[in-house]
């Protein structure tokens, strides 16, 4: 449905992309081609941003201090080898690292060239087999949901969602995730912590998941930038949010239902007016 040429020729031409579109030009055709035959250009995700999302979380943010949080954050992350996570709706999931999988921070910056996405963000792709248990989407889902009136639980085994738990919205998002009849729609594609403190949850995901506090979880299509060189294709990709996650990395407690209780890392919340 896309223009493709259109847009395949606009992207390999130029030197700066801010994707400010609301329907999402990230991993499209289009995407993958640019970034493939482009080697100067720099994308920056701002996929649905408003005015009133740009001054809360662009134009009123200590950009220097939450780049220092973030990078506390991502330094104790990719040391760690065993990660658990827990909520309060129920979630419990463990699963490993892999040491060749970067730990993107995302610090709101497009200065060099590839993808960049809104500050506030680490992400990471675990070794996908060893992640088990029950994921607890109780933020939201986008797509095909929104914002949710009730929890979706997906239970977990060796990184494949295997069983989908919940009410209507957890049937719409099975229904959704069986009508692209790929079996890697039910793979369990990446994580994330939220951590911008001019977030708050609106439906629109590139804000959801940087909810102070929360964790995101991918689903379906792992892109290049997690996965060097190629990512893992997928027809689409959809991302659920999980409040108020607790979160311990090789069995030391760091965030505790979505306040961090590392010494450093409380001084920067508090300076960031998290605290």
């Amino acid at each position: 449905m896309l223009p493709m040429d259109a847009l395949t020729a606009l992207l390999t031409s130029v030197d700066a992309w801010v994707e400010f579109n609301n329907q999402w030009l990230l991993y499209s055709t289009p995407y993958d081609v640019a970034l493939k035959r482009n080697p100067r250009l720099r994308h920056l995700c701002l996929v649905g941003m408003n005015v009133d999302m740009m001054i809360r979380c662009i134009g009123r943010v200590n950009y220097p201090v939450l780049r220092e949080f973030e990078e506390r954050l991502v330094e104790m992350t990719r040391g760690a080898k065993k990660v658990r996570m827990t909520t309060p709706a129920g979630e419990e999931v463990e699963f490993e690292n892999d040491p060749n999988h970067p730990v993107n921070c995302e610090l709101g910056y497009a200065d060099t060239p590839g993808s960049h996405m809104m500050a506030g963000q680490v992400a990471w792709s675990p070794k996908l087999g060893t992640i088990n248990g029950v994921i607890v989407f109780d933020g939201s889902v986008v797509p095909p949901v929104g914002i949710l009136r009730e929890p979706i639980r997906l239970v977990v085994e060796r990184g494949k969602i295997v069983k989908i738990e919940g009410g209507k919205e957890a049937q719409d998002f099975e229904s959704w995730l069986h009508s692209f009849n790929h079996p890697q729609m039910f793979q369990m594609a990446h994580v994330c912590y939220g951590f911008h403190p001019g977030a708050k949850l609106t439906g629109d995901i590139l804000e959801d998941e940087r909810v102070w506090g929360c964790t995101e979880w991918g689903v379906g299509n792992i892109g290049a930038i997690l996965i060097p060189p190629h990512g893992i294709p997928a027809p689409s990709h959809s991302d659920g949010i999980c409040l108020n996650t607790s979160v311990w990395l090789d069995g030391v407690l760091i965030i505790d239902r979505g306040q961090v209780v590392d010494a450093k890392l409380r001084k920067l919340a508090r300076q960031l007016g998290r605290g």
